[in-house]
């Protein structure tokens, strides 16, 4: 069985989201919430396979959410579901972590098919839109100031944090000892100011929204 989260702030839409899971057989909603802070609290003790989270939400949103789960447990796949298109968003939800972001007009059966094929481990976000972030961050024609002083080294590992990896994950990418790694995200974060990865990884978000011309 697949264990499913559900995170939107519309009870209707929640009842909705679990029933038609339900009905697909090999699912089981294992838990719900109409708010950002609680659902950052449950779901990693919860430990669904998949998180469906609305992208707005009146205390945050699901892109954050992902992110928090994401570096508490990287085992728990982020779903966003929104009702807008939105590249910044789309793009967001990338450095948060996210495999999938798809629009609340989607299809049950597509949904059910998401669900199933982010819990398999695929990605349901578009190879080139993913590429498009990553070299924002790597060679943005406005190179931000506070990546300037990272070596390619560490930016390509802060590349791999933004994405959601584990130094272990990272390690594997990229032929490098595990010690090596968090040796260099250590590098990294005290290079940025920062104390923790989320924050690398929020400060990444946050640049790219303000180099907007970098793509």
């Amino acid at each position: 069985m697949i264990r499913v989260f559900l995170l939107d702030d519309h009870e209707v839409v929640r009842r909705g989201l679990a029933d038609l899971l339900h009905a697909a057989g090999d699912i089981e909603v294992v838990g719900e919430s109409g708010s950002a802070q609680e659902a950052a609290r449950r779901i990693p003790a919860l430990h669904p396979d998949v998180a469906v989270l609305d992208a707005r939400l009146p205390d945050g949103n699901g892109i954050d959410v992902c992110r928090d789960v994401r570096a508490i447990d990287s085992s728990i796949k982020g779903l966003i579901l929104t009702s807008y298109e939105d590249d910044e968003a789309l793009f967001a939800a990338i450095m948060a972590g996210a495999s999938g972001y798809v629009l609340k007009q989607i299809r049950g059966t597509d949904l059910v098919d998401a669900v199933r094929r982010v819990a398999a481990g695929q990605s349901l976000l578009d190879p080139a839109v993913t590429q498009r972030v990553l070299e924002r961050i790597r060679n943005g024609v406005e190179q931000p100031r506070e990546l300037a002083n990272l070596t390619e080294q560490e930016r390509r590992i802060l590349e791999y944090v933004a994405e959601g990896l584990t130094n272990r994950e990272i390690a594997g990418r990229m032929f490098l000892a595990e010690k090596t790694v968090k040796n260099y995200v250590s590098s990294l974060l005290a290079k940025l100011g920062l104390e923790r990865r989320t924050q690398a990884a929020v400060l990444a978000t946050r640049l790219l929204g303000e180099h907007p011309h970098s793509l």
